[in-house]
């Protein structure tokens, strides 16, 4: 009698020193006696066979050896009972799906898959609990999913496992913190009772981190118990009551927008012949406009005040840009220059964004906006999202198509990359006032995974393709065009940020900026464009290790859109 039925069969595919290979395939065959494992009750359907097949002689015919469609690697680390030694092991999945799934589907399946097989609460203890989890998954519930191979491979040896990052634990009051609230404040100063507040201290012990940074010349007082930020070449900056008449030759026609005390000082050093006014007042909002050349163009370049979620820091922002555009109203091109939060692809090592990287915001194909701001969303009855949104998007896409001819460029390889020589440029500039916006360590850029509720797992960044020529250099920023969004109910939670992003062709997401882009369309402004660095996996206000560096790199890609521009018409 034939008893041949579709059944998950796990078959040794090698085995080394420090690795052990295992596939588990979808497969329509007939349960055999002999060299294999008939599962019977509960583990009906199931079949295990014994040894490593070579060549195909098994229960099971020959695998098609085509490439995986996606793949997910993450570590573990195993306890030796005797010894209490942890040996981390890399546990790598490559996930084959049926030629119906589309692609987006492929990627959403393999990380719920994944995701259902690390969770906490169920995680397997052992080999055989976690290769028999695979199976029952792909039995039961992951119907699409037609193979799945497994590599298990034993990796270093130590005493502990790190310990995970800690990403809402606040930080003690230091000198670091007490100055990065003047510099996020700037041009603005900020009261030491103001500082206190935000920081949950008592103004005695703000005061003792004020007295260092006056004394090493980082900061000095306004009025009484007022500071701001001494910025680099102090000599050079111009405090003035009103905006003194620009000549009609100096003019900017360019605005570029930034928010972060170091994307104002990256920006700052792609500009030529500069000169600062701070236009300083006691009561409302103080400006900083730095004016000079970059390439054969007039700029001005702003830092906006404290950036945040509530409205009054939002009205802020918006309120700058509006005077920024009244003041100088021969600006045709507005540029919004800093950092964000990259969205990761954890399947596809193309179209992974990674730290340092740089994200311009582009419109999908088919449509018109550039930034997507996300105002609300509710959940449906079957697990999706629906949200709500508001979009913009510049009637004028040149300043983009400058952008994806750059990026096509250095796909080429063989072509020239000025943003890179801009950065060691610029990076070269501030070594010499003691700054440092130099690339951290690789091993600073780790990625983790929400696999529900509060519980993360550190993941592996994705690997090219076997036999992939288009391998990207990790030592330098890699190009990425696509939409920028932001709102905190959809940034704040894991799975909803990763949704949004896939319905909605997000690759970055950004502080608030809904008022400053309203301003710019509002002035009816047609050509402008987000550049933005990356420095961490949220909204780019984290990590502060990959901050400057990321600046430095959008505000060099930023140089080098503004000298692929048309140089300006005289007047």
């Amino acid at each position: 009698m034939d008893d041949t039925q579709e059944r998950i069969v796990m078959t040794p595919r090698g085995k080394t020193a420090n690795s052990t290979t295992i596939m588990v395939e979808r497969r329509k065959v007939a349960a055999q006696e002999g060299n294999v494992h008939v599962g019977g009750g509960q583990h009906s359907g199931i079949i295990i066979n014994k040894e490593t097949r070579q060549g195909g002689e098994a229960v099971t015919e020959e695998v098609e050896d085509t490439p995986a469609h996606l793949q997910l690697e993450f570590k573990v680390f195993l306890v030796n009972a005797q010894t209490q030694k942890h040996t981390q092991e890399s546990r790598q999945l490559r996930f084959w799906f049926q030629s119906c799934v589309p692609e987006k589907e492929r990627m959403r399946s393999a990380q719920e898959f994944f995701k259902e097989l690390v969770a906490p609460l169920e995680f397997p203890r052992d080999y055989v609990g976690f290769i028999k989890k695979i199976m029952k998954m792909m039995q039961h519930k992951y119907k699409l999913v037609s193979k799945v191979e497994v590599e298990l491979r034993q990796l270093e040896e130590s005493d502990k496992p790190p310990t995970r990052p800690m990403e809402d634990q606040k930080p003690e009051l230091s000198e670091e913190k007490v100055l990065e609230m003047i510099e996020s404040s700037y041009p603005n100063p900020i009261t030491l009772q103001e500082m206190a507040k935000r920081a949950s201290s008592s103004v005695a012990q703000v005061e003792v981190f004020i007295a260092r940074l006056t004394e090493k010349g980082l900061i000095k007082p306004m009025t009484k118990d007022c500071y701001t930020r001494v910025v680099q070449n102090e000599t050079d900056v111009k405090v003035v009551r009103q905006m003194p008449t620009i000549t009609s030759k100096k003019q900017p026609t360019i605005a570029i927008i930034t928010a972060h005390y170091c994307e104002k000082l990256a920006v700052d050093t792609m500009i030529e012949n500069q000169e600062t006014f701070v236009r300083y007042t006691t009561v409302g909002e103080s400006n900083v406009y730095t004016l000079g050349n970059i390439g054969a163009h007039r700029v001005v370049c702003t830092k906006l005040p404290t950036v945040g979620h509530d409205r009054s820091s939002s009205i802020a922002a918006g309120n700058t840009t509006t005077r920024l555009l009244g003041t100088f109203q021969k600006v045709d091109h507005v540029f919004l220059v800093g950092t964000a939060g990259g969205v990761p692809h954890y399947t596809d090592y193309h179209k992974h964004v990674r730290l340092g990287d740089v994200v311009v915001a582009t419109p999908p194909p088919g449509q018109k906006f550039i930034y997507m701001y996300c105002e609300g969303s509710k959940t449906l009855d079957n697990g999706t999202y629906e949200f709500e949104t508001k979009s913009w998007g510049p009637p004028d896409l040149s300043l983009q198509n400058i952008a994806y001819q750059l990026q096509q460029q250095a796909a080429e390889k063989e072509s020239p990359t000025p943003w890179i020589q801009y950065m060691e440029q610029g990076n070269a500039k501030l070594a010499e006032q003691e700054m440092d916006f130099s690339r951290p360590s690789e091993s600073t850029d780790k990625l983790y995974m929400s696999i529900g509720g509060s519980d993360i797992i550190e993941v592996s960044h994705p690997m090219p393709p076997e036999g992939s020529e288009n391998v990207r250099d990790p030592s330098k920023p890699c190009i990425h065009l696509g939409v920028v969004a932001a709102g905190r109910c959809v940034v704040d939670n894991d799975q909803m940020r990763q949704d949004f992003a896939s319905q909605l062709s997000v690759v970055a997401y950004d502080q608030e900026f809904d008022a400053v882009v309203e301003s710019v369309y509002g002035n009816r402004k047609d050509q402008y464009v987000f550049i933005r660095g990356i420095c961490d996996y949220q909204d780019g206000t984290r990590n502060k290790d990959w901050q400057p560096y990321a600046a430095l790199a959008a505000a060099a890609f930023m140089k080098a859109v503004i000298c692929g521009m048309e140089p300006p018409a005289d007047d």
